[in-house]
């Protein structure tokens, strides 16, 4: 018995796709698109804040350095 012949008869099920299985394979790969997108969106907010929490410290330490160049011309 050739090899072909074997190989047809142990996978008949990955030949015939039902509607059903079509279904779920699709429903299966629209899932994983959609945690791979909520993956991006979450990376993305933490960089922002991220982003955010620097300018706000850099900002706040230049204008304590202002403050305190002020106060040392002053005294």
């Amino acid at each position: 018995m050739p090899l072909g012949d074997i190989m047809e008869k142990e996978n008949p099920i990955e030949e015939k796709k039902t509607p059903t299985t079509k279904f779920a394979e699709w429903l299966m790969a629209r899932a994983e698109k959609k945690e791979a997108k909520e993956t991006s969106l979450e990376s993305l907010m933490k960089f922002n804040v991220f982003l955010s929490i620097a300018t706000l410290v850099t900002v706040a330490g230049a204008t304590v350095a202002d403050y305190v160049l002020m106060a040392w011309l002053w005294i």
